[in-house]
């Protein structure tokens, strides 16, 4: 234990010094000038402050009020050392933080027991401490292992839509990343960023709805081909909802609303500009890029500066304005996403 005394008579700060010693194996720091110690106190932190309350410059209460100002100190136990009849100081002593009390003169008998009772407290109190810490630390753990294993359930399922569709793994990877990276430029926080990095890859699990026929046709789809194929986006919303999860209700806003246009052409519902989600119009930019930039079995990938052209091309009709220009200011940025997650 790290104790400190400060007191401006010399005998008794001798003295109190030495009866600390006695306790135990403590670390003792004593000051005579109550400014000294204070600027010590504030820049360490002791297990136990031991003030008197007669001293010049700086008095016991100024001394506990500066004590209990700094965060570190706030709850660390301090003994006021005051005359017996001084119950008005004690008083306000008490108001301004002091734990316990030693009555002048300094009487060993009762000096030993209230320090030892002080550190006895301070010891609990770090154990305490330790315990939450402990605890925390287990929360912590227990939660990373929930968040895990949402995540390998969302990026299962979503690679379950991905078989039956004619697309790699990598893309759900690739166009998540885009995503996670128009979401930090338009200003969502970093927990939302995480949410709809997880999110992103079940915006095409309705596929898992649509017949084979139409989802690995290599020829155009016929209107009523195409209608079915559209569907696809409902059926994610209606797998998706009512789910608990934050990440499940991120995807299923995504699922239905990533091939919403910002003009009002878009699918299901015809939604215009900001009535469609912000998820939902940073999906449809990561999500169309990516398309295009890959290679299919019906199409060569396209060059980035084709693609890039394409959202251009559709800023303000197809693509929300933000979005497009938020995601192409992060042009190294995208080059890296496809560099590190190849097909």
């Amino acid at each position: 234990m790290i104790i400190a005394i400060i007191e401006d008579t010399p005998v008794n700060l001798v003295l109190m010094e030495s009866l600390v010693r006695r306790l135990g194996d403590h670390e003792c720091f004593a000051f005579s000038d109550p400014r000294e110690g204070l600027m010590w106190c504030l820049a360490n932190t002791p297990d136990l402050i031991i003030v008197d309350y007669m001293m010049p410059e700086m008095d016991g209460l100024d001394f506990i009020h500066r004590c209990r100002s700094e965060v570190r100190l706030k709850d660390q136990p301090i003994l006021m050392v005051t005359a017996a009849a001084e119950r008005e100081v004690r008083y306000a002593a008490l108001e301004a933080g002091a734990t316990d009390f030693l009555t002048k003169p300094i009487d060993k008998n009762e000096f030993n027991p209230r320090v030892r009772n002080m550190l006895r407290l301070q010891a609990s109190i770090a154990a305490i401490n330790r315990r939450a810490d402990e605890l925390d630390i287990a929360v912590q753990h227990a939660v990373k292992e929930v968040h895990d294993r949402e995540h390998e359930t969302v990026i299962r399922l979503a690679r379950a839509a991905e078989y039956r569709d004619p697309e790699t793994g990598a893309h759900i990877v690739r166009m998540a990343r885009y995503s996670a990276l128009i979401a930090k430029r338009v200003g969502m926080s970093q927990a939302e960023q995480d949410v709809l990095m997880m999110a992103a890859p079940m915006h095409d699990v309705g596929k898992l709805g649509t017949p084979d026929y139409i989802l690995l046709k290599r020829g155009k789809l016929t209107p009523e081909e195409l209608e079915i194929m559209r569907q696809h986006a409902q059926i994610g919303h209606e797998i998706l909802k009512d789910s608990s999860s934050p990440v499940l209700k991120m995807a299923a806003q995504i699922a239905v609303s990533h091939h919403e246009k910002y003009d009002g052409s878009g699918y299901p519902n015809g939604l215009v500009g900001k009535q469609i989600p912000l998820v939902g119009r940073i999906v449809a930019v990561a999500d169309v890029f990516d398309a295009l930039t890959s290679r299919r079995p019906y199409k060569p990938a396209w060059s980035l500066e084709h693609a890039r052209n394409f959202l251009l091309q559709g800023r303000g009709t197809h693509f929300d304005p933000a979005c497009v220009d938020k995601f192409l200011g992060a042009w190294d940025e995208i080059l890296s996403i496809q560099a590190d997650y190849q097909d």
